[in-house]
């Protein structure tokens, strides 16, 4: 079987001449990408222990080394965040040698305490996650990428389920125990799937430690930590015209629904109830990847009152558009109730409903209803007026 790379292309293209970070959780495919789009860059891996010690003992060799190569040479530096003290050598190299990096992370809690500050202006930030349906082309198919994700060393398994097993051991085992993120890997460990139920849904940090049997400040601490790793991340509130005290609850997501899956050991075939929160949570993450990657919108948030809720409102400027992510054929009436309710707040360009109908529609109170393939296809023109709209 060829590996994935060799079939599938990655929407990110590398920066023509400029030195950038490429972060994404482990098992994303920054490496493979790297190793195709840089084939001649000097290259320092440092999940390769041997080297990683030697760095460690002697970090004046990686200096040494960048100092025998070329004005103007690629490099690339393989899980920097490992030894974020390098990062001193590649902003000077940069400055002297013109070198341009490529420095990979699988977490921003040791480049944000020590590195990426170094580098202010020097380096570019690019994201990698999951496969996207663009990405996945032909192959891509909606109940497999909510039973197993998207992860490319998952999508590339033989045996999904085994292979998202193993990895979630080895996030712990590599990502939290070795980089001692947390003194007590039992807690954490015991953390993750009760976190795992609150994928998609509000983020009450209070019943969250009730239900861990843990501190308030400890599941913080774990909280940060899943986003510090990037495996998850929190989507905040529209609050334009509340007061401090009257702020919402984030909206908590992981980041591939196969990662979720297998932290609640939940890999049999899709649920019915697991079905919703995958699928919004699924869309959440490629509303992510397009923004991120391209620029398609400034923010992201979601929008509620006390009694209804928008799941995304994707803000560009003063124009903004609202989406309802339902996993339905059949949306009912109260499925549009947030997308009513929000036809009064400014700027609103078009408010739509995506879910798994066949054919697109339109309401009389101007709602669109859009099959899951039309808004991927309006993903795929990378153009904020595809969306809202010429």
């Amino acid at each position: 079987m060829r590996h994935y790379a060799e079939m599938l292309y990655r929407l990110l293209e590398a920066p023509y001449g400029e030195s950038f970070f490429l972060l994404g959780p482990r098992g994303s495919g920054k490496t493979t990408w790297l190793r195709a789009k840089l084939s001649g860059a000097a290259w320092f891996d440092l999940l390769d222990e041997g080297l990683y010690q030697e760095l460690l003992v002697d970090p004046g060799l990686f200096g040494r080394r960048l100092s025998t190569l070329a004005i103007g040479s690629d490099v690339v530096v393989d899980e920097v965040q490992r030894l974020p003290n390098l990062l001193n050598e590649v902003h000077r190299f940069i400055e002297s040698h013109k070198l341009r990096f490529a420095l990979t992370g699988s977490s921003a809690r040791k480049l944000r305490r020590t590195g990426t500050n170094l580098l202010a202006g020097r380096a570019l930030q690019h994201y990698m996650y999951s496969l996207t349906p663009e990405e996945l082309g032909a192959t891509f198919e909606l109940t497999e990428v909510l039973s197993h994700g998207s992860l490319a060393l998952v999508w590339d398994a033989r045996d999904k389920a085994q292979r998202l097993a193993a990895y979630v051991q080895a996030y712990l085992k590599e990502e939290i125990q070795a980089e001692a993120v947390t003194h007590n890997l039992a807690s954490f460990a015991r953390f993750l799937p009760v976190a795992a139920l609150f994928h998609a849904q509000v983020l009450n940090v209070a019943s969250l430690s009730r239900d861990v049997g843990a501190a308030r400040s400890t599941v913080l601490g774990y909280l940060q930590v899943l986003t510090d790793t990037l495996f998850a991340f929190q989507l905040p509130a529209y609050e334009a015209t509340l007061r401090v005290r009257e702020r919402r609850h984030p909206k908590f997501y992981w980041v591939d629904p196969g990662i979720v899956r297998a932290i609640k050991r939940q890999l049999g075939p899709l649920t019915l109830e697991e079905k919703g929160p995958l699928f919004e949570g699924f869309i959440a993450q490629l509303l992510r990847t397009y923004q991120l990657t391209f620029g398609l919108f400034d923010e992201l948030f979601y929008w509620a009152t006390p009694s209804c809720e928008v799941d995304f409102l994707l803000v560009k400027g003063d124009e903004k558009l609202a989406l309802e992510v339902k996993a339905t054929a059949r949306p009912r009436p109260e499925h549009f109730a947030g997308l009513v309710d929000l036809a009064a707040l400014k700027g609103v360009r078009r408010r739509v409903m995506v879910c798994l109908v066949t054919h697109p529609e339109r309401r009389d109170d101007g709602i669109e209803v859009w099959p899951l393939s039309l808004f991927l296809t309006r993903l795929r023109e990378k153009r904020w007026e595809a969306l809202v709209g010429e």
